[in-house]
């Protein structure tokens, strides 16, 4: 449905279904990038429809930017824009090449060029504070979820792995003899990551202590469970991540991805190479990772200025 109540025809609406089984099966995408996808070639596909273009062979290249162009006046980012204008490239692409269009309006669309911001981080100190902070909580209260957080705020800051990656741990995945969680990343791609002692002795209590008190017959091998023993939700896991960040003074309000932003920017501070964050945080380009050394090197810019007598 758009935001005025009309609906897509059932071509278009077959087509965007045979679309998310692609993705979902063909290029092994996350249910959550599928269903952003399909959100904004839903909104693509009922532009065009109140432009009267039925389906995609009667589309031009300048209806498609029309559409861009309608989201820009709107307050769509810059990044956004670009990610949209990706989608429906590579879905025209795909319903030409495959035989459901006999047009790809798309094929000459070039997307925006995006201004990459610097991701917030934490500094060293925000880290342990907040690390500390709730290490202490769970010991005042003894309860199982306090051991449960101050077990995932420590993978999360020491591993880098995304919320789903953590939310999908086993409890097979951890090697405890090595120091390394397997995590099963973006397009079902595995890695391991190593955690550090401090991960591994939080885990390690959450396991002995805190999680038999959560466990039910539900709860199969999932290493971090919900109050009601189910595997945790990265809802929640969010949500605690912010309530724990919110409690240390002059910290930034992240998320777990924010914990993931320091961890590879305190590795590349500490003298880490590019080359081994990239596999640490399982990106496919090591373009993407670039951009902690931005990141670093503002901040070592930031510090020049505030503290060398000649800067």
């Amino acid at each position: 449905m758009g935001d005025d109540g009309d609906a897509l025809t059932r071509q278009n609406a077959d087509l965007l279904a045979a679309y998310g089984e692609h993705l979902a099966h063909q290029r092994a995408l996350s249910a959550h990038t599928v269903r952003a996808y399909l959100g904004d070639l839903t909104a693509l596909l009922l532009h065009l429809q109140r432009l009267g273009r039925a389906n995609l062979d009667a589309t031009t290249i300048r209806d498609v930017r029309s559409w861009l162009a309608n989201q820009q006046t709107r307050g769509a980012s810059r990044a956004t824009l670009q990610r949209r204008a990706a989608a429906a490239r590579v879905f025209c692409a795909w319903a030409y090449e495959s035989g459901r269009s006999a047009n790809n309006p798309a094929s000459a669309l070039r997307s925006p060029k995006s201004v990459r911001t610097l991701p917030p981080t934490l500094d060293r100190r925000d880290a342990d504070a907040m690390l500390g902070q709730a290490a202490e909580r769970a010991r005042e209260s003894g309860g199982a979820v306090g051991l449960r957080d101050v077990a995932i705020l420590e993978v999360l800051y020491a591993s880098g792995v995304r919320v789903s990656e953590l939310c999908g741990l086993d409890l097979g995945d951890i090697d405890t003899d090595r120091g390394t969680v397997r995590v099963l990343g973006k397009g079902s791609k595995e890695r391991t990551v190593p955690i550090g002692s401090p991960a591994l002795r939080a885990v390690a209590s959450w396991l002995s202590t805190g999680r038999p008190k959560l466990v039910v017959a539900g709860s199969d091998a999932a290493v971090f469970l919900g109050e009601r023993g189910a595997r945790i939700d990265p809802r929640v896991v969010r949500r605690m991540v912010h309530r724990s960040l919110r409690l240390v003074e002059g910290a930034p309000d992240l998320g777990p991805h924010g914990l993931r932003h320091a961890m590879a920017t305190h590795l590349l501070e500490g003298g880490a190479d590019l080359r081994s964050v990239q596999e640490m945080l399982g990106h496919a380009s090591l373009a993407t990772t670039q951009i902690y050394t931005h990141v670093t090197s503002e901040r070592i810019q930031a510090a020049f200025e505030q503290a060398h007598p000649r800067a």
